[in-house]
């Protein structure tokens, strides 16, 4: 039994602290084993990491990420704990190293921390105001009503949601795609529950592995591409694995779909002005991100927050179009202005689409989610600072390879979200060759898809249909979405052979 528990302790960082206090064996000990990363990489002057402040630390970070765990039952958002935690975290860290007469190394490192935040903030920032901006013009309106309206069969709608969610996440990421394809799903499965859970698992599979082959379909493909170890063409070559891990578990679940038709929908939905204009404009934003990356060798946030410079320009543009071409057949000036009085905002109001207010698409964009992501970055950053981080990564790439342990990554990707557990990783910088990263991107991006909680995507469907789709009924399915992760990877390793050194 010691031996299985101190197996365990190979894992990930968070599950290797405690795997290890539980052996009997010191982090101090452990980290001098033979290995070819070096503890030290991290920037530390000293390890703490086998002392009370490190465990103290330990304890906090566990017990913040068990309330994000348990955020859809005792309904606290994932942010406030991290939050706290990674203020608390940083208290001892700074304390800790300053008795050792270091007052330099906290300061760096949470400066080296926040920059990678602000970095990974104004990115998504943008993006998520694109994303606002579009569907308060109704452009996925649109979609989805032409979806629901064309009288497509059960087993139609799931492949084309599925299909739709594994093509639409690397453009608009898996979270956003998972919501919207979800919604499809609920408005047509109605009363049949077992379908829309079905419909819904199939949803969550592709979102996640659509995202896996591209620099914007998730964030820990996001945080590889900014930190510049996979170029942005490169991460095309995961399309196939991708794909094979989507298809597999489709193919199985499409046996449990019922027959028939679902009932008819008549559904109009009105696109609004400028919306295929705002369309455009996130495509040229991409391209921007792209050309500011691999053209100029600059963050790809510049090519972001300069297409959301041009977002706004457009949106000055439309809340004064009548000032730039005015109607011909607007009242006459003075007899508006005589009834300005009698006549207030609301004159005319069902006549005219509602103004396009960009500030209001970006009081929309996910805080908690931001917030969480500077919890996390900053509360993980404080471990590394502790040793932690150089410690996990002697144990799973030292000891076990990187193979074995790039797997193990989207294992717990599944439990422990895929975030801190890539955001430690790149903390890190375990040297790998190229198909090595591509693997961790793979298996980080599509591991969370075995269970409910393992991704964005999974929680954000949870509370789209709550009571519907939950961990249990996803838990069912586990083993079909585990057969096409095995077999994504087997498909990486036959397709990317010539990327492994």
């Amino acid at each position: 039994m010691f031996r299985a528990t101190h197996q365990l302790s190979y894992i990930m960082a968070p599950a290797i602290f405690i795997a290890l206090i539980i052996c009997g064996i010191t982090p101090a000990e452990a980290a001098s084993a033979d290995s070819p990363v070096n503890i030290f990489r991290y920037g530390l002057s000293v390890d703490l990491s086998n002392t009370w402040a490190g465990y103290l630390c330990i304890a906090i970070f566990v017990a913040a990420y068990s309330l994000v765990i348990l955020e859809e039952n005792i309904h606290l958002r994932k942010s406030k704990p991290v939050m706290v935690a990674a203020g608390l975290i940083w208290i001892i860290v700074a304390l800790s190293l300053s008795a050792q007469g270091d007052i330099h190394t906290a300061e760096k490192t949470v400066r080296h921390n926040l920059l990678e935040f602000a970095e990974l903030f104004l990115f998504l920032l943008a993006a998520m105001t694109y994303i606002n901006s579009m569907d308060e013009r109704g452009v996925f309106d649109a979609l989805r009503g032409w979806l629901v309206s064309q009288g497509f069969s059960f087993k139609q709608i799931f492949w084309i949601t599925g299909g739709i969610a594994f093509v639409l996440s690397p453009i608009a990421d898996n979270l956003t795609t998972a919501l919207l394809m979800s919604t499809v799903v609920m408005a047509v499965g109605g009363d049949n529950r077992a379908y829309v859970v079905v419909a819904c698992i199939n949803i969550v599979i592709a979102a996640n592995a659509g995202g896996a082959f591209s620099p914007f379909g998730d964030i820990t493909t996001l945080m590889v591409w900014q930190k510049g170890i996979i170029q942005f063409q490169t991460f095309f070559v995961l399309f196939l694995p991708s794909l094979v891990n989507w298809l597999i578990p489709a193919a199985i679940m499409h046996f449990a779909l019922p027959d028939g038709n679902p009932d008819p929908m008549d559904e109009k939905p009105q696109i609004l002005e400028g919306a295929w204009v705002i369309v455009g404009l996130f495509i040229v934003t991409i391209i921007l991100a792209v050309s500011f990356h691999q053209f100029l060798h600059l963050p790809p946030v510049l090519g972001m927050m300069t297409g959301l410079g041009l977002l706004k320009m457009f949106g000055y543009f439309l809340a004064n179009r009548d000032k730039f071409f005015p109607d011909p057949s607007a009242d006459d000036i003075g007899e508006s202005s005589l009834m300005e009085d009698t006549m207030p905002d609301n004159r005319n109001t069902s006549e005219r689409p509602p103004e396009f207010n960009v500030f209001k698409a970006l009081q929309r964009a996910e805080w908690d989610t931001l917030m969480f992501f500077y919890g996390i970055i900053l509360a993980v950053g404080g471990l590394g600072a502790l040793g932690y981080l150089n410690l996990g990564s002697n144990l799973m790439y030292g000891d076990l390879g990187p193979t074995t342990a790039n797997i193990l990554v989207g294992i717990f990707s599944a439990i422990l979200d895929n975030i801190p557990i890539m955001f430690a990783v790149l903390a890190v910088m375990p040297e790998m060759d190229q198909g090595q990263w591509l693997l961790v991107t793979l298996t980080a991006g599509c591991g969370g898809s075995m269970l409910s909680i393992g991704s964005a995507a999974g929680v954000a469907v949870m509370g789209q249909a709550r009571g519907v789709y939950t961990f249990l009924s996803h838990l069912k399915w586990t083993w079909a979405i585990a057969l096409g992760y095995a077999a994504s990877i087997w498909v990486h390793f036959l397709v990317n052979a010539g990327r492994f050194g």
